[in-house]
């Protein structure tokens, strides 16, 4: 019988110690829970010693194991950084090009990529939106466009793309009904529309969150998209970025954009492929469609 690969064992067992349990390590892997179960059994024999704790709740990593998967990271780590430097030696616009931001940026970012894959048809952009930051020295993403603070991640290349505007917007049919905003401080009398979580790194939500009455919340949404299809249609006012509400029909600003809600969109690459010509390709595009200069 063939003895299995070092590596290929240490690395199965790996993704067992990251993800937690032998199906979600299957998942990732695209093999079967049993051929994980097997390396990780062969690799434990091989080292004499027990690399998990088993339980009800699946794997976690012995003393020894979190000695070798550690390793086991800086190696794969090493490994995913030489692949983006050879990506980024390949001089044919070809190939995939990944992108992820929050799913509210989507609507400002579909024209720019439409445009991009107009000019390079050869290369697939896949756009992966959700408030979940990918790591980009694992290589999930090639580009990332991200709102708030500016990453200090020191292998990044970080660009202000955007200095953002946000206000209170609401529709004609509510403005109707409840009447406008004379300032921030005259709030009484009026429904609000804010989120499931609380996005206190938000500057507008932050100040929703505190003088707000959460009995005036008359619909809360798991995104900006649904909070704004839901000021659209009458329910209430809620704050958002002005370059995002510029994509839909039907909102009415109720207030200038207050300065200390102000908030930065950032142009976020890793140092390792951000020379390579696709992702200058787009970054460029990007920057000529969207940015401030």
């Amino acid at each position: 019988m063939k003895e299995s690969n070092n590596w290929e064992d240490i690395h199965i067992a790996y993704q067992v110690a990251k993800l937690g349990t032998l199906s979600a390590a299957a998942a990732h892997l695209n093999v079967h829970h049993s051929t994980v179960l097997r390396h990780v059994d062969a690799l434990e024999t091989r080292l004499k010693c027990k690399l998990f704790h088993r339980h009800a709740r699946g794997y976690s990593a012995t003393e020894a194991g979190q000695l070798l998967f550690k390793e086991a990271q800086q190696t794969q780590e090493r490994f995913d950084r030489m692949l983006g430097k050879l990506a980024g030696q390949d001089a044919q616009l070809s190939g995939t090009l990944v992108i992820t931001t929050v799913s509210s940026l989507s609507p400002i970012l579909m024209p720019i990529i439409a445009r991009f894959i107009e000019l390079h048809p050869h290369i697939q952009v896949e756009l992966v939106g959700g408030s979940r930051i990918f790591k980009l020295e694992y290589g999930e993403a090639h580009v990332s466009v991200r709102p708030g603070a500016q990453p200090k991640d020191p292998d990044y290349v970080v660009q202000l793309l955007q200095k953002n505007h946000s206000t209170l917007y609401a529709s004609q049919a509510y403005v109707d009904e409840y009447g406008g905003l004379a300032s921030l401080k005259h709030v009484d009398g009026h429904k609000f529309i804010g989120s499931i979580h609380p996005l206190n790194n938000i500057p507008m939500m932050r100040w929703l969150n505190d003088h707000v009455d959460k009995s005036q919340i008359q619909f809360r949404g798991s995104d900006f998209g649904s909070m704004m299809d839901a000021a659209i249609n009458g329910l209430g006012i809620v704050g958002v970025g002005s370059n995002i509400a510029d994509t839909k029909t039907g909102l009415l600003p109720l207030l200038p954009p207050p300065k200390e809600w102000d908030n930065d969109l950032w142009l976020v690459t890793h140092r390792d492929i951000h020379h390579s010509p696709k992702v200058q390709a787009f970054t460029k595009l990007l920057k000529s469609m969207m940015g401030d200069d």
